[in-house]
């Protein structure tokens, strides 16, 4: 079997180690982990590896953030994959930093990269993990949160973090997404 695991974030040197590119971190872990390199492709960067039998397509578009879905539909098509075999990771301002959360479906939240897949796919059902950024910012200033760099608290608490959603990406391709729902959410 098969699974498309993508990580939303931006292109580019200035947004490299930012809470909106939590996404890319958690795929650069769970590569790393595996022992998979990442090598530019077509409308993202792209590195496969294995675990259990299952082989993972992990995903980072290059198209920026708010057009996302023009690289998750590519990849599902070039890939021959069903969107329940997809799991797309982001950040959320709305969970404390670190918590993880996985759903079948949803709203985008808000969230850009989200709105986009759901507009190109024609559906919220796709499998998401949220990763908590927090929301410690004042008004006007969601902006500077999301695209600034990890408080030192958060920088200490991160690599374990990474580690978490590393298993809980395994977890959805080796035993689906309702037991990897119950063993993680809101860990």
């Amino acid at each position: 079997m098969k699974y498309l695991l993508v990580g939303l974030g931006n292109p580019g040197a200035e947004y490299v180690h930012t809470r909106h590119n939590i996404g890319f971190l958690a795929l650069d872990a769970l590569a790393e982990a595996s022992g998979a390199t990442f090598a530019p492709d077509r409308l993202g960067d792209v590195a496969r590896c294995k675990f259990k039998g299952r082989q993972l397509v992990l995903v980072k578009p290059t198209t920026f953030m708010n057009l996302s879905g023009k690289s998750v539909r590519y990849w599902l098509d070039a890939e021959k994959i069903s969107t329940d075999r997809l799991l797309v990771t982001t950040d959320d301002i709305n969970l404390p930093f670190g918590t993880l959360r996985i759903r079948a479906k949803g709203s985008d939240g808000g969230h850009n990269g989200l709105k986009d897949i759901q507009a190109v796919l024609g559906s919220n059902a796709y499998p998401r993990l949220r990763f908590g950024v927090g929301a410690d910012f004042g008004p006007g200033r969601q902006v500077d949160h999301v695209l600034g760099k990890f408080s030192s608290e958060e920088e200490q608490a991160l690599a374990e973090r990474l580690k978490r959603t590393s298993a809980l990406m395994q977890s959805f391709a080796f035993i689906g997404l309702q037991r990897t729902m119950n063993t993680f959410n809101n860990t």
